[in-house]
């Protein structure tokens, strides 16, 4: 049965138990990061009917992995959610399994398209394609990790992330068609193959994080 309504003691539980473990993760994956995708993701499930407290779940462990190796958090994340135990207090074991895959599935890079609509939810929510928070975001991630680049190092860094992910020919898929993504996606690429303009945004944003 289809829940339209966010359970109160599901979301206190997210809220005290799961949600601040994201403090410890980079700026680009913080509490901040993982609210927008909550808000998101509840946003979609509602214009398409989906379970308002399976999509609310999946969002708040989707990045819970990156306790762990980053190129494997989402399988870890995946992981986190199955085993706890906690959750069956609100699931099934199919929805539970669902949840799981939906969490795996959310990685822009998958070379799959996600199992079920709630890994279509999380990955279309995952992605704020607003091109000044997808510099901003790989701009801090930079920082983050490669905190011996000089500003050059940082940009050229930059310029292959954007270009292997957000191009024409970049590895990003969107799933859900006519998205506020879709047409966010479209106005960075028109930037990045403009690159003078994306340097002078470039610039801006890397001073004001560094």
């Amino acid at each position: 049965m289809i829940n339209n309504t966010a359970s109160l003691d599901l979301v206190e539980f997210v809220e005290t138990q799961i949600l601040p473990r994201y403090a410890e993760f980079d700026k680009a994956h913080n509490l901040s990061h993982v609210t927008r995708v909550i808000r998101s993701s509840i946003a979609l499930a509602r214009k398409i009917g989906a379970d308002l407290n399976m999509a609310y779940v999946i969002a708040a462990y989707h990045d819970l992995g990156l306790s762990g190796p980053r190129a494997i958090h989402h399988l870890t994340s995946g992981k986190i959610l199955m085993q706890d135990a906690r959750l069956k207090r609100w699931f099934t074991p199919e929805q539970i399994k669902i949840m799981k895959e939906a969490v795996e599935d959310h990685r822009a890079s998958a070379s799959h398209a996600p199992r079920s609509i709630y890994g279509k939810i999380v990955a279309e929510a995952d992605r704020d394609l607003t091109p000044e928070t997808v510099i901003r975001r790989t701009i801090q991630f930079g920082l983050s990790n490669y905190p011996e680049m000089d500003q050059e190092g940082h940009w050229k860094r930059f310029c292959q992330h954007l270009n292997e992910k957000y191009s024409v020919n970049g590895y990003i898929r969107l799933w859900i068609h006519g998205s506020e993504n879709e047409r966010n996606l479209n106005e960075l690429r028109s930037l990045i193959v403009q690159p003078a303009a994306l340097r002078k945004v470039f610039d801006r944003i890397f001073l004001e994080e560094r």
